[in-house]
């Protein structure tokens, strides 16, 4: 590369252990405990403070206590040791560079949001969350992958609970000198790509963040030559005006390209995550249309080397826009492509109840030789969502495959439990992850060593939000009530359910709450104490999903559920890390077939922690019978009221009958429950090699990204 990304982060630390400056800017450190312990242990308290950033750590600790740790004989051997692991992940031979040595040229990444860390808040949910899970695997594959999104000024917004239960939003300005980002030069000065609407041409500079060996480069709008409006247009994720999304969506994908264009790249594979990006296959057709090729031939000659990835099938997460907003900044595009307005407005029309709208799934679907739904019923669904777009109208045959999602291991994975798995499965179980076999030897764990790991993780849980209670507290404005519905009372020794996710209606955050009496009956039960914990946030435009929040914050404030009942505000993937670690169960209840995958219940059950779910989603795969309890049937239902109904009384059916009895099942000589430590190694033996991002990258890049790469017309 000619460009050279010009630290944001200036940092003075003794030579000894100078290197911790190139260890804060690279986030291998977020999927490595050790490292992040390494930063840690400068000052525990003060990396609580500053929300576990090492940049801000190391900015903020003083010469002093970096002095001193550069003469503790303990803390070098710790950070040799970290640096060791850190220069042997670079050096070391890949998976990608054993077995497909010709994908050379890079597979292109697009996705509107990522979740890496909580230091770098680019993401609102799962989606962001499973992108950068994707990233974190492909840079230990090897993978050649170079990923692009956006560099929110903003980030997501911080969700405070009023004392009525309603969400409130806040929004706060973000210093980019703390984040692990380098601004890219050329010539030394901000290498910037435009894309001209009709009535004024947008600007925007290019961030990169080094997630392992992937590069990540993030489009800023916050530049000189546009207006203030224009300036705002990446402060946030998701703006619910149509006007900031549309040009967010247009950026993204245009602007992409021609970023990795000014970059120096040529990607051999584009891959969509999700329909935000999906103007870059358009672009890509530009590239052919300007050195002289027809549109159509473009389209065929750029379709094959073009992935689609769709996460949902609620309209909602399907963006479609009105004809005229699509000509209000696209007007002058379509001459660019040698099309006119109506040809234009065919290649992603969907016509709807109200109307023709372009729809972005849809030029997605079109311009793409391969695309795929989440999890195998998401597939199904998928091809009968859009079978309209082949002409027989059968869906057995539109051409959308699936890949079950996955999560990243060592992301989420306990380090306690990680030093269990290491004791018995091996040093090197990691390294046999995807293996079936290999999880066997999950059986050789002595029952009480497990148990005695998780129930560390449960009181690691309890402290934690009792910590959140006292910030939260001492900053004022919290009635005690709201303490109690926080959290401060959990009790690590009771059985404690977790609910945490975004709260969109179809995903029925309530419904545990359906029959509240026969709810508080059970929780309440003398030596049976039952516990659950909801956490989520709603779109800062979406009402009824606030609502749901309301009315399960007004049940925590009931002084009858003793506590038991609680909500702990402003959802991010820390407490995400500690409720999937420290829970016993996992509970998903949207209503089927609306959930594509949901990845937060197999976060947990790689913990040990067995889910409670309806037939959705991943779960449909990964149910067994011994891993775990279903909610409801796979029945449908004449209406969402009988739907609700009936999985609302199979739930506490459930619960009662089979989960607390078998929580409290225990033998009284040692207090372990049997049935239950098998459940939760069936449920680490379903999950582990399955239903991970290192079985899931590598089916993308075997039954994906290689066909691409050798398609026709795919010439570097």
């Amino acid at each position: 590369m000619k460009f050279l990304s010009s630290p944001s982060q200036k940092f003075e630390l003794p030579e000894r252990i100078g290197r911790l400056g190139e260890l804060a800017t690279n986030l291998w450190w977020s999927w490595h405990p050790e490292a992040a312990y390494l930063f840690g242990r400068l000052d525990f308290d003060l990396f609580e403070q500053v929300n576990h950033n090492p940049i801000r750590m190391l900015k903020e600790a003083g010469r002093a206590r970096l002095n001193q740790a550069a003469q503790d004989d303990d803390y070098l051997r710790q950070y040799d040791a970290v640096m060791q692991s850190f220069d042997s992940y670079f050096k070391k031979e890949t998976w990608s560079a054993v077995n497909h040595a010709e994908l050379t040229r890079p597979v292109a990444y697009f996705s509107m949001e990522y979740g890496l860390h909580e230091t770098l808040p680019i993401y609102s949910g799962g989606l962001g969350v499973l992108a950068g899970d994707h990233l974190k695997e492909a840079s230990d594959l090897g993978l050649p992958l170079v990923a692009v999104g956006f560099m929110y000024a903003q980030g997501y917004f911080t969700q405070r609970i009023t004392e009525d239960g309603w969400q409130e939003a806040v929004n706060n300005i973000i210093s980019f000198e703390d984040l692990p980002v380098s601004l890219v030069l050329k010539d030394g000065k901000p290498l910037t790509v435009s894309f001209e609407f009709p009535d004024r041409k947008l600007y925007a500079q290019i961030w990169e963040a080094r997630v392992g060996r992937v590069p990540l480069y993030l489009l800023d709008s916050n530049v000189e030559g546009n207006s203030d409006y224009d300036r705002l247009l990446t402060a946030r994720l998701y703006w619910s005006d149509l006007d900031r999304r549309i040009m967010q969506e247009s950026l993204l994908g245009i602007g992409g390209v021609r970023a990795l264009r000014a970059l120096g790249y040529d990607p051999a594979v584009w891959h969509m995550n999700e329909g935000h990006a999906a103007f870059l296959t358009l672009e890509r057709i530009r590239e052919q249309v300007a050195a002289g090729a027809a549109f159509n031939a473009a389209a065929q000659a750029t379709r094959g080397q073009n992935v689609f990835t769709t996460h949902t099938p609620v309209p909602a997460g399907n963006d479609e826009f009105p004809f005229w907003l699509v000509e209000k900044y696209l007007a002058n595009y379509w001459g660019e492509l040698g099309l006119s307005r109506e040809e234009f407005m065919d290649v992603a029309k969907h016509s709807i109840a109200y109307g023709d709208v372009y729809s972005m799934p849809v030029l997605a679907l079109k311009l793409s030789a391969a695309s795929n739904g989440v999890s195998q019923l998401h597939g199904e669904v998928a091809r009968e969502m859009w079978k309209f777009l082949w002409s027989d109208g059968k869906s057995n045959v539109a051409p959308i495959q699936h890949v079950t999602n996955g999560v990243h291991t060592r992301n989420w994975l306990a380090r306690r439990m990680n030093v269990l798995l290491e004791k018995y499965l091996g040093e090197d179980w990691y390294d046999h992850l995807d293996e079936r076999e290999w999880m066997e030897r999950l059986d050789t764990i002595p029952e009480k060593e497990l148990w005695g790991v998780h129930l560390h993780l449960k009181r690691k849980l309890s402290f934690y939000l009792k910590e959140r209670v006292r910030d939260r507290w001492t900053a004022g404005g919290f009635h005690p009530v709201q303490v109690v519905a926080s959290g401060v009372l959990i009790n690590p020794y009771a059985l404690t359910i977790g609910f945490a996710r975004r709260f969109a209606t179809y995903k029925r955050a309530s419904l545990i709450l359906s029959d509240v009496e026969r709810l508080l009956e059970l929780i309440n039960r003398p030596n049976m104490p039952v516990q659950i914990i909801f956490a989520g946030k709603a779109h800062p435009a979406d009402d009824p999903g606030k609502k749901l929040i309301q009315q399960v914050y007004h049940t925590a404030k009931r002084a009858e559920n003793g506590g038991r009942i609680v909500f702990v505000e402003d959802y991010d993937m820390h407490l995400a890390r500690h409720l999937v670690q420290g829970v016993d169960v996992w509970m998903n209840t949207p209503r089927r077939p609306y959930e594509a995958s949901g990845t937060s219940g197999m976060k947990a059950a790689i913990n040990g922690v067995p889910n409670f779910s309806v037939m959705d989603g991943w779960w449909c795969e990964a149910y067994n019978g011994n891993n775990g309890w279903k909610i409801g049937s796979e029945a449908k239902y004449e209406s969402n009221e009988a739907q609700d109904a009936a999985d609302a009384l199979d739930l506490y059916d459930t619960l009662e009958h089979q989960i607390i009895a078998k929580y409290y099942n225990r033998d009284p000589k040692d207090l372990l429950s049997t049935e239950w430590l098998a459940l939760m190694k069936e449920s680490m033996k379903t999950v582990l090699p399955q239903f991970s991002t290192r079985r899931m990258v590598k089916e993308y890049a075997e039954r994906f990204y290689l066909p691409a790469s050798k398609s026709k017309n795919n010439a570097a």
